[in-house]
Formats: structure tokens, C-alpha cells, sequence
């Protein structure tokens, strides 16, 4: 997710329009319509508004935060979502899966050595 599509998600979450967020931090609606759809990265000064407007910090606006970066990293979310229950378990019951997944990708990397 970008910059420009996290500020427009909070905006919705507000169920407040481009003019008005404009309005709320003192900028024109013209400039807020660029950092939503163009992207453009506002001044500091903006940033630090729409932080405080959305009860967040400049940091996640700008790099997001961490399940959204491993999002980005890993394809396939189904992925994820499967290691976040694991990771609600026991730690008997997480050990126990790692040592299947470890073994399962153990066995596929010497599979595939073989075949190469």
C-alpha cells in the first residue's frame, strides 16, 4: 500500500471527503488530491497533521506498518494469514508445525537438487 492510498484509507474511515481532510489541515484540495492519487510526498509538516488527524505516526504513513511490509514481501497472503493462527497456538503445537514445515522444505530443496 502506498502513501497516497493509506492517507485516503484513513480519509474513508473518518467518512470525511478530500475537501474536508484539506480543510482539517490547512491545505488546498488540489494538493490533497496529489498526495492521494499522484502519490506526491507532502512536506513534514503535512505529514505530522495527518498523523495526529488519524491517530498514527508519520512513520506508518509513510513505510506502513510491519504486516503490511511482509505483505509486500510475501505473494501470497494466504501464506501469512496461515502463520499468524500458528502463531496464536501453544508453543508445543508451534514447534511441532516448524518441525514439519523445516522437514517438508528440507525434503523439497534435496527433491529438487535431484532433479537439477
Amino acid at each position: 500500500m502506498t502513501l497516497g492510498e493509506r492517507i485516503q484509507k484513513h480519509r474513508k474511515e473518518l467518512g470525511i471527503t478530500q475537501s474536508e481532510l484539506a480543510k482539517k489541515i490547512d491545505i488546498s484540495h488540489t494538493q490533497m488530491a496529489r498526495y492521494e492519487i499522484k502519490d506526491v510526498q507532502p512536506p513534514a509538516n503535512v505529514l505530522k497533521k495527518l498523523a495526529d488527524l488519524f491517530g498514527t505516526s508519520i512513520d506508518y504513513l509513510v513505510c506502513g506498518d510491519a504486516d503490511e511490509k511482509i505483505m509486500d514481501s510475501v505473494q501470497d497472503a494466504s501464506i501469512i494469514k496461515e502463520f499468524k493462527k500458528i502463531a496464536e497456538l501453544p508453543i508445543e503445537e508451534k514447534n511441532t508445525l516448524l518441525k514439519v514445515i523445516s522437514a517438508y522444505l528440507r525434503d523439497y530443496k534435496a527433491k529438487q537438487a535431484y532433479l537439477s
